[in-house]
């Protein structure tokens, strides 16, 4: 089946002076129908660039782009308006709601545009019946101000999704709701998107959002898609020492491959699970924080001591760091006792070209 959003090869520079700048280089991307595909970088990678394209609210230098099987990428400004008022959603972080304007009148609103010969009276049953889907049914006439943060983001989506469209741009949807929010949202917004089955792209800067919410998240770096993976691969195997330092918590570590199953570290030798790297090679040396084990193991094998120089109760968990001669290793545990000594068993390590 063909996927909803298909990108290929889109470049996209802009003019300071006279320079030219380019913010993509060559991003190719596909988005399935019914998926969810989290977009993550840091600032200055060409998420809100490529968001707007994705939006239809610019165009690309060069490149192709598809919509439910419709090339857009050089429309015309005009032409993209009427594609984006009758095929795409989008929830901004700052909700965009009219202010004095009622939750119905604001979630019936995109119907005028995407729908121009729905009547007033469908239009209101329609916005109706999408505010009962997210939970606001006994909030019709309740303007912006007199909602809570997370009621207007529940808002904000059914206003999207009211006019049933292709697909569904969600643009930091959450940074601006309270901690103790953000993971009921989540689940809503997964709920609803799985519900629909309707194509998502999710810019967020929130690993935890991008990990729990996506089927596969895409990471940027300078213009570029460096991976794009299932949120297991990506954590458990990132493509780079960039990615794996963006994802998550890690131990990373400059090394030398010593054979085919180990690897020298400035800490000690490293066995490791078998690899291709020649002995010699410089490498970079993975290991998550959860996967180093409190104490010798039952085998003895990379067994390293030292002594606690920094020390984290996080309630659940409690994090660590270990200084072992020069270096320090960062680790993750339930334990609540003494530690001196960790290990490392060798399928846990990961190596990553340097």
């Amino acid at each position: 089946m063909e996927p909803m959003v298909k990108l290929h090869d889109i470049h996209k520079t802009y003019q300071m002076g006279d320079i030219a700048v380019p913010v993509l280089k060559g991003v190719s991307l596909t988005v399935a129908r019914g998926e969810m595909v989290a977009l993550m970088g840091t600032s200055g990678s060409g998420k809100s660039t490529l968001m707007n394209i994705l939006g239809c609210l610019d165009r690309p230098n060069s490149g192709s782009y598809w919509l439910d099987g419709e090339e857009v990428a050089q429309l015309s400004a005009n032409q993209r308006a009427l594609l984006r008022n009758r095929k795409l959603g989008f929830v901004f972080q700052n909700f965009n709601l009219l202010p004095r304007t009622s939750a119905l009148d604001n979630v019936a609103m995109p119907l005028l545009y995407a729908a121009g010969h729905i009547s007033e009276r469908d239009s209101r049953r329609r916005a109706t019946e999408m505010l009962g889907r997210v939970g606001l049914q006994d909030r019709l006439n309740y303007e912006p101000s007199q909602l809570s943060g997370g009621q207007q983001q529940r808002v904000a989506l059914a206003r999207a999704l009211v006019f049933q469209p292709k697909a569904l741009l969600l643009d930091e949807p959450l940074s601006a709701l309270d901690a103790s929010l953000r993971a009921d949202m989540r689940d809503e917004i997964r709920r609803l998107q799985r519900e629909f089955s309707i194509s998502t792209v999710h810019i967020t800067h929130d690993q935890e959002e991008a990990l729990s919410m996506a089927d596969r998240v895409a990471v940027m770096e300078a213009g570029r898609l460096v991976q794009i993976a299932t949120p297991l691969e990506l954590y458990d195997q990132p493509a780079t020492r960039s990615v794996a330092n963006f994802v998550g918590e890690a131990n990373l570590w400059e090394g030398e491959t010593a054979s085919s199953t180990s690897v020298r570290l400035p800490f000690g030798l490293l066995a490791t699970a078998p690899h291709d790297y020649a002995p010699g090679r410089r490498v970079t040396v993975l290991v998550r924080p959860e996967n180093i084990t409190v104490g010798p193991g039952p085998d003895g094998i990379n067994v390293f001591k030292g002594g606690i120089v920094r020390d984290r109760f996080l309630g659940a968990v409690r994090r660590y760091d270990l200084a072992v001669g020069e270096a320090v290793i960062l680790g993750q545990t339930g334990i609540r006792g003494d530690i001196d000594a960790i290990s490392i068993r060798p399928e846990h390590i990961r190596l990553l070209p340097t």
